[in-house]
């Protein structure tokens, strides 16, 4: 199934979009052993500088660094939200993917992930 069965594409008024989950999706990290869900309604702008590639990790790294923590509260860094980000490339198989994206976000993302430390 494609990530993009799962979320409305809705213009964000500035000439681009943003997208609007339709359903409640989780993902379960082996890593961290803990949860992440996107919820029925969250807006995600989409995979920042990047093309929006048919994958759930944009989804999840983008909660982690919104909310700087997991489901259960923990807390999030910006180094275990982009490994989290790709652990899930690594799932989907794209392997140049889940080493780019993982520098790119861990050296210039994160948000409240990035708040609680790199590391």
């Amino acid at each position: 199934m494609s990530i993009f069965d799962n979320i409305l594409l809705v213009s964000n008024g500035k000439g681009g979009y943003n997208y609007v989950m339709q359903k409640t999706m989780d993902y379960y990290s082996e890593r961290y052993n803990n949860w992440v869900v996107a919820r029925s309604g969250d807006v995600f702008d989409g995979a920042t500088g990047a093309m929006d590639i048919d994958s759930r990790c944009w989804i999840f790294h983008d909660v982690l660094c919104r909310d700087g923590v997991f489901e259960d509260g923990t807390t999030c860094t910006n180094w275990q939200a982009s490994m989290v980000l790709k652990d899930i490339l690594k799932e989907d198989g794209r392997w140049f993917r889940k080493y780019s994206w993982f520098a790119a976000t861990w050296l210039f993302g994160g948000g409240k992930a990035r708040d609680n430390g790199l590391f």
